[in-house]
């Protein structure tokens, strides 16, 4: 990759976490946190990948790329677990409310 390509994948990573960070922060449902922080992740990874590829002699280290690999299956579990926690949360409040109106 040319410094250029290195440059910009730099920059959409940043930008990546930037606005995962946003969303994060911002008064947005649970639904859409979960996502921003996905967005996040996935701008880590992409900042990571780029980095790796800046080896000496033109080969890439393999070692960032199994971490990233690493990275994504883990994101992907945690999102999962997210999501089933926000579908509890989701029924309890529900649940709750119909007791209120009771």
């Amino acid at each position: 990759m040319n410094p250029d390509a290195h440059t910009l994948f730099l920059l959409a990573g940043a930008a990546l976490f930037a606005l995962g960070l946003r969303g994060v922060f911002s008064r947005a449902p649970l639904l859409q946190r979960i996502i921003a922080i996905n967005v996040m992740g996935n701008g880590v990874f992409l900042v990571f990948i780029t980095l790796a590829a800046r080896v000496a002699g033109g080969k890439t280290d393999p070692v960032p790329h199994a971490m990233v690999l690493t990275g994504i299956v883990v994101a992907v579990c945690a999102t999962a677990l997210a999501l089933t926690l926000a579908e509890r949360l989701r029924a309890l409040e529900e649940e709750k409310e119909k007791e209120e109106q009771r």
